[in-house]
């Protein structure tokens, strides 16, 4: 499986929450609203979850091995930074 397209939404610099991410493999399957997330131990990939009735979040797709995570996670976090240089950059 093969990521073809990572599409970047930027929320702010308010707060943790940094950006909406859709990611579609294959140019088949599309999944929206992974968020790039500034946590305590720097900047990291959440996937896209629901809260539960006893107010848990369960992620609603998500990698099933630490490899893929790994690749998911980088292509995310590329597409980021490079959208966050270029708005840097036009201003």
């Amino acid at each position: 499986m093969n990521i073809t397209d990572v599409r970047v939404k930027r929320v702010g610099n308010e707060g943790k929450l940094k950006a909406y991410v859709s990611v579609t493999f294959d140019d088949s399957f599309v999944v929206h609203n992974l968020k790039v997330i500034d946590g305590q131990s720097g900047i990291f990939v959440a996937m896209p979850s629901r809260k539960t009735t006893s107010g848990e979040f369960k992620d609603v797709a998500h990698p099933i091995n630490s490899a893929f995570r790994e690749v998911l996670q980088k292509a995310v976090l590329e597409a980021y930074n490079m959208d966050k240089e270029k708005e840097e950059s036009d201003s």
